[in-house]
């Protein structure tokens, strides 16, 4: 595969809508936490589905992290892609960019991850609730 600035190029739009789509969902995730925390804190209530609604946002803010992680990783490998081409090393720049795909890629692996997990949480939502199905 030949490798140059447009191939490298190509990353820097994917890399920022994800870290965009990641940042929301890290601000989203932190909000329920501060508010989990505040109701416990202030108004003692305690919902009986505490402990797993605990274990699930601790395993979605771990998932999330290195997902964010992966995908600054995946950024800075992408930089110095440019950064090899620009020294006119090829097979260094293939060789980082190869590390910026797989990181993107682990990254993307993470997210998913981290979405199935949210929604094992609204289905702890949910269950206090009774639902008539038709």
């Amino acid at each position: 595969m030949n490798i140059d600035y447009t191939v490298a190029a190509l990353m820097f739009p994917a890399m920022a809508l994800i870290m965009g789509v990641y940042n929301t969902r890290f601000h989203t995730l932190s909000a329920l936490i501060r508010k989990l925390h505040d109701e416990y804190v202030f108004e003692k209530h305690i919902p009986p589905e505490w402990k797993k609604q605990l274990k699930n946002l601790s395993h979605r803010s771990v998932n999330l992290k290195y997902a964010i992680g992966l995908a600054g990783l995946a950024f800075l490998f992408d930089m110095l892609t440019v950064f090899a081409l620009y020294l006119d090393l090829i097979f260094y720049a293939r060789l980082i960019f190869g590390l910026c795909c797989l990181s993107l890629f682990l990254s993307i692996v993470l997210y998913l991850g981290e979405i199935f997990v949210s929604t094992r949480a609204l289905k702890l939502h949910l269950s206090d609730m009774k639902i008539d199905e038709d």
